[in-house]
């Protein structure tokens, strides 16, 4: 008689259909695990998409707010633009802006730049910068590195068109062009 009971009650739990516990359904080993790994495969590639658009959106040439195309980069409380050496060197073929070459050393200039500030001196000596804030300047120095901080620095000085020669004076003479020496102090 006990070995019947024990039949009936392995067919009726083959009947009722799989195992529960506190609620939850048991599918099978290894089918819980499937869906997370599914959700977490899903999430990374979601992932590594916006990833991909995001770089491709923030590094693709963009027109800034003066009309001249370059990358935009965002600084603190604003934005400035680089550009390369062929846009400065139409921009300076009818100049309305204050071109500035903020590198130190001194070691050399661009034609047509109206001033030398070293970077480390822009905010001691911004009564020399133009009095609009929203006059249009181009800040250059050897690689692009020390115009960034520039940058940043006439952000922070609240002016608002900004742009910076990308690679700098080493990219101006590597676009076959040359550089001036001016008597600066």
């Amino acid at each position: 008689m006990a070995d019947t009971r024990a039949r009936q009650t392995r067919s009726s739990r083959r009947a009722a259909g799989p195992r529960s516990s506190g609620g939850r359904t048991k599918t099978g080993r290894g089918a819980g695990r499937a869906g997370m790994w599914a959700w977490i495969v899903g999430g990374a590639v979601l992932a590594v998409i916006a990833l991909a658009v995001g770089i491709a959106v923030a590094s693709s040439p963009s027109t800034a707010p003066g009309g001249t195309e370059g990358t935009v980069v965002q600084g603190n409380g604003g934005t400035w633009t680089d550009i390369t050496p062929d846009t400065l060197a139409t921009k300076l073929g009818a100049k309305d802006f204050t071109l500035l070459n903020v590198k130190t050393p001194y070691i050399g200039e661009i034609a047509g730049t109206d001033l030398y500030i070293p970077y480390t001196d822009l905010a001691a000596r911004s009564s020399e910068l133009p009095a609009d804030k929203a006059a249009p300047i181009v800040v250059y120095c050897r690689s692009g590195a020390e115009s960034a901080i520039a940058s940043q620095t006439l952000l922070d000085l609240g002016y608002t068109d900004i742009e910076n020669l990308d690679g700098g004076m080493s990219a101006w003479v590597a676009s076959g062009r040359e550089l001036v020496q001016v008597p600066r102090s």
